[in-house]
């Protein structure tokens, strides 16, 4: 297939170029840092692909999405042109990255864990995401529906806590995984250490994607593992796997974002079984 991916030096960006490219299609990438970059293209390019898939975003970590609130609304900016373009082109398929911080926020309080299901976001009362980033990325899946109505397919995808040994430290993955790796004592965690995330391998991540785009599944679907693991259970994970026990210090005044995030990934198992657990993620970045 004639491939068009933005976002493809991004952290999925990256890794969907890659398995992209060992099928065989022939991949366009584009960027927000190019010359001519992700935005422009939607704006003026004419050209038709087979598949578009729309990776570009402004994003940092949870320090991003809480300091650059008019820098993460960009995204809004970005994914309507987006639209806007499959429209004119004609381009018949497309994927939408779409993110767990469209889910309300309501829903991801302290207490028991609720899990997300995708039929958590009414379109008609979607409740409030999280941040400007949440909030762009519900209004790109309303418009996802506008380009549906407009003959392109549109798998519409929202990935939990996507992870790998090449992210970048603004994330909290492979921060932890440098603290481990110099074997930090005491061993740095933003917030009280008791706020779960569902983590899902970036291999994981980009495998999920393309068998949603091959056997034509309906979505929204979630992408993760629906395993609850707090930031105190990940240091403990990462730390062992190290071969120490520092001591956990909290940072009670740093980001901390929503208390639980994770999904029901039933929709995702119909097409997709992860593979990479979390102990092998770890394993496998520790090695890097």
């Amino acid at each position: 297939m004639r491939v068009l991916l933005s976002g493809h030096r991004g952290f999925v960006g990256r890794h969907l170029h890659a398995a992209l490219d060992a099928r065989g299609d022939d991949v366009t990438g584009v960027d927000l840092v190019d010359g001519r970059d992700a935005l422009d293209l939607f704006r003026f390019d004419q050209r038709p692909y087979d598949l578009a898939i729309h990776c570009a975003a402004v994003v940092g970590g949870r320090a991003s999405i809480d300091g650059s609130p008019l820098g993460v609304a960009t995204n809004l900016a970005l994914d309507s042109w987006y639209f806007r373009w499959l429209i004119r082109t004609g381009t018949p398929r497309a994927v939408f990255f779409s993110s767990s911080a469209a889910y309300p926020v309501a829903l991801q309080q302290p207490g028991e864990i609720h899990r997300l299901v995708e039929t958590d976001i009414d379109y008609e009362q979607p409740g409030r995401p999280d941040a400007t980033y949440g909030l762009a990325k519900l209004a790109g899946e309303q418009l996802a529906r506008y380009a549906e109505a407009e003959g392109c397919r549109v798998h519409i995808l929202r990935p939990m806590s996507g992870y790998g040994a090449d992210q970048d430290e603004t994330y909290p993955f492979p921060a932890f995984i440098r603290r481990a790796k110099e074997r930090q004592d005491p061993f740095e965690i933003w917030g009280d250490g008791s706020s779960t995330r569902d983590w899902i391998h970036i291999s994981d991540l980009v495998g999920a994607t393309l068998a949603a785009v091959d056997q034509d599944a309906t979505g929204p679907i979630n992408l993760g593992w629906g395993r609850a693991t707090s930031f105190d259970e990940l240091a403990g994970l990462v730390t062992t796997a190290a071969g120490y026990q520092p001591e956990l210090k909290h940072l009670a005044g740093a980001p901390q974002g929503v208390h639980h995030r994770v999904c029901d990934p039933k929709r995702m198992l119909d097409v997709y079984q992860p593979r990479i657990s979390l102990e092998e993620g770890i394993a496998r970045a520790l090695t890097v």
